[in-house]
């Protein structure tokens, strides 16, 4: 999602590697779910958080938007994102006692919290959201520690492929007539989301593949 915003608003002014420590550990959420709740469609999800929340619940990725996620327009792209509750305005994974109960497989975007992500036109740096962890102090930690996901640059090289690809979508989409970007939308959906990523067979080379197909039909 694009932000139209300095980075003196929202961050310590600092961008920061996988390499680098920056002040983001709450030292544990002692039942704070504060960042889960109101946040309304801004949990965008990629294709290889679906994925795991997919493999993680061992469930079909389509059986996931019968109430836990939902399609949103994002730039001009129609994209999934989790769903917040009617009743309580809060994250549709949370548990009774108000904690996460994808923790293990949460997406990106919960992954990175309080960092975001800036990008420069061929990759990305790191940045802190000052003020968004009610906590008052937090403490510091190495960036690849925080996120804590399996073969980090595999998975900023796919950060990155994603981000790209769909900005040049967005672009391509404003010439296209109404019925073709619904076209557009339900192949995104159907081909990098709910066509099942085979078992045994690394999701990387899977979405590359898928990638290159969608790029010759659309950019």
């Amino acid at each position: 999602m694009l932000r139209s915003v300095s980075m003196d608003e929202i961050s310590d002014g600092k961008l920061y590697s996988s390499s680098d420590m920056v002040r983001a550990d709450s030292l544990g959420c002692d039942g704070c779910h504060e960042c889960c709740c109101h946040m309304g469609n801004s949990i965008l999800l990629d294709p290889f958080d679906v994925y795991q929340m997919s493999q993680g619940l061992h469930v079909p990725a389509a059986a996931l938007f019968n109430g836990q996620l939902q399609l949103t327009p994002v730039d001009g792209i129609v994209l999934p994102a989790i769903a917040m509750t009617s009743d309580k305005d809060q994250c549709s994974f949370l548990n009774k006692a108000g904690r996460c109960s994808i923790h293990m497989f949460r997406p990106g975007f919960c992954r990175l919290f309080p960092l975001g992500r800036v990008y420069d036109g061929t990759g990305f740096s790191y940045f802190l959201q000052t003020g968004q962890c009610k906590k008052e102090r937090l403490a510091k930690v190495k960036v690849r520690q925080w996120i804590n996901i399996p073969e980090l640059k595999r998975y900023e090289q796919f950060v990155c492929y994603w981000h790209y690809f769909l900005k040049d979508l967005a672009k391509t989409s404003q010439g296209l007539s109404p019925e073709l970007i619904k076209t557009l939308h339900s192949y995104i959906l159907k081909v990098f989301y709910l066509t099942p990523y085979q078992d045994g067979s690394d999701f990387y080379d899977q979405f590359y593949m898928r990638l290159n197909d969608a790029k010759k039909l659309f950019l």
